[in-house]
């Protein structure tokens, strides 16, 4: 980490009252990691990739390939919320080094990002969260011009610049053994993508490439990203540090297609709880969010605000959650 703590600068309040609702017990219990649960997630969704790829490959019938694809670029997504458990290192009981720089290496080539740019890139956003500046993904990667067309953008293809654009301009900030390391991992994602991409059209032709790669990396997984960030700091109250992350009731489908990234806010509060605890961790800090009167949002509230209201980012959306309120009253009712 290289920022400034800024964030546990203004949290250490309201962190105080999340000790009166989580005992240290209940937080012993979430902070359990198993290093055997998160290798069978991980290979699931390896099998996935494969099964997909093989699909997609062999089938050219668009009500076949078109939802495979979509499944394909949430699967190359979700491999970024599994190098995040890395990261935080919530994959092993005991710290393994070697074990989770293989790990990460494996799961950063899915999304052709670099481990090392990851890992420096995410702490400090965990450092610098609620600043406009320590920030990096606030600073360098959040929309500048509040317009729907440039907010459409970043569920394109136009992603890929955006994203490398904002990461190159951090990483110039980095010392030069990292920023030789960062390349160095970039180029064999790169070689690993070129080599993936040019076997299947020598293989199979330019329209299995088309179904098993370029749909699925170029249009599904910027869908995926965005959409993902949403649900992030993109609605927040700017005057409570408790609320400086969005709050995002879980759902099965949601949990299973972000494999729980969907409770961000709870990673927040918590980041070494494993992801498939966050659940429990949401329902475990419910009294908490009643208590302080915080808002749940739902995907389809938030691109309604994002898009059809043109809210900016890191901004009070309240108006846009006079909806929301029968969401709520159905979560509490299951």
């Amino acid at each position: 980490m290289s920022k400034p703590h800024y964030y546990s600068q203004h949290s250490a309040a309201f962190r105080a009252e999340l000790g009166q609702v989580l005992s240290r017990q209940v937080l012993h219990d979430l902070h359990r990691r198993s290093g055997p649960r998160h290798l069978v997630v991980a290979l699931r969704q390896f099998a996935i990739l494969a099964a997909c790829t093989w699909v997609l490959v062999r089938f050219t019938q668009p009500l076949v390939w078109l939802p495979l694809a979509l499944i394909q670029g949430l699967t190359i997504f979700n491999f970024t919320v599994l190098l995040h458990e890395v990261v935080h290192h919530a994959v092993f009981a005991r710290r393994r080094p070697a074990a989770e720089r293989l790990l990460g290496f494996l799961y950063a080539v899915p999304s052709g990002i670099s481990a090392t740019q990851f890992t420096r890139w995410h702490l400090d956003h965990h450092a610098g969260l609620g600043s406009s500046e320590d920030d990096p993904k606030r600073h360098h990667l959040s929309p500048t011009i509040n317009a729907r067309w440039f907010k459409l953008l970043y569920a394109t293809p136009a992603l890929f610049p955006i994203y490398f654009r904002a990461a190159r301009r951090e990483t110039a900030t980095y010392p030069g053994d990292i920023q030789r390391r960062i390349a160095a991992e970039r180029r064999l994602s790169m070689v690993a993508h070129l080599s993936a991409l040019g076997l299947i059209w020598w293989l199979a032709g330019p329209g299995a490439a088309l179904r098993a790669y370029i749909v699925p990396v170029f249009f599904v997984f910027p869908l995926a990203f965005t959409l993902n960030r949403l649900g992030q700091h993109y609605d927040i109250d700017p005057t409570d540090p408790a609320k400086w992350t969005t709050l995002v009731r879980g759902s099965w489908f949601w949990d299973f297609a972000f494999l729980n990234s969907n409770y961000h806010l709870e990673h927040h509060y918590f980041p070494g709880v494993p992801f498939y605890r966050l659940p429990a961790l949401q329902r475990a800090l419910t009294p908490f969010y009643e208590r302080r009167a915080f808002r749940w949002r739902s995907y389809g509230g938030l691109l309604r605000g994002w898009l059809l209201e043109n809210q900016a980012p890191h901004t009070n959306w309240a108006g846009t959650a006079k909806d929301e309120h029968a969401a709520a009253v159905e979560g509490h009712g299951r």
